[in-house]
């Protein structure tokens, strides 16, 4: 092996444990699905059919409904998947959502509107506080201390439903 490669490889692998002592480790079940119910407020991560825990959520401003264009202050609904994880976000922590899929474009370009996107799970602002119920753009929103655990449980291509 080169020197480079190894110096490289001896950096990442610190990096990564550092974040793993600043967010937590998690040893337990594989998280293999997340469910939110959004009447209900509540996020459940799953291992297959066993709830491993749950948490009460903040959504949208405007939650009823499915997301469908940029700015409507809706939290999406529908099957989509965890593809990002991000330590240094606007949020305490952050988990991307894939949402807009390529049905979510096409729907709203067929309304000649834009279908919106960055859409997390994610923490409470970084320098301020949330203002009541319901006050992200169309996100999911945990308590900081909550942000921290389900950032250490959930890998990067893990299955969501949003359900109304």
């Amino acid at each position: 092996m080169n020197r480079r490669f190894m110096i490289g490889t001896a950096l990442s692998a610190a990096a990564l444990s550092a974040c793993s002592r600043k967010y937590g480790l998690y040893t337990g079940p594989e998280v293999t699905s997340i469910v939110i119910n959004k009447t209900a407020r509540k996020m459940y991560l799953l291992h297959h059919t066993d709830i491993l825990t749950d948490y009460k959520v903040d959504l949208g401003f405007a939650p009823a409904g499915p997301k469908q264009f940029q700015g409507d202050g809706k939290t999406p609904e529908g099957t989509y998947r965890i593809d990002r994880k991000n330590p240094r976000s606007s949020f305490f922590l952050s988990l991307g959502i894939s949402y807009p899929n390529a049905q979510d474009r096409a729907f709203a370009a067929a309304m000649g509107k834009k279908p919106g996107g960055d859409i997390f799970i994610h923490g409470q602002p970084n320098n301020e506080r949330a203002k009541g119920k319901d006050w992200t753009a169309g996100c999911i929103s945990v308590k900081d201390k909550e942000m921290a655990e389900i950032y250490a449980m959930v890998n990067l291509g893990t299955v969501i439903t949003l359900r109304a």
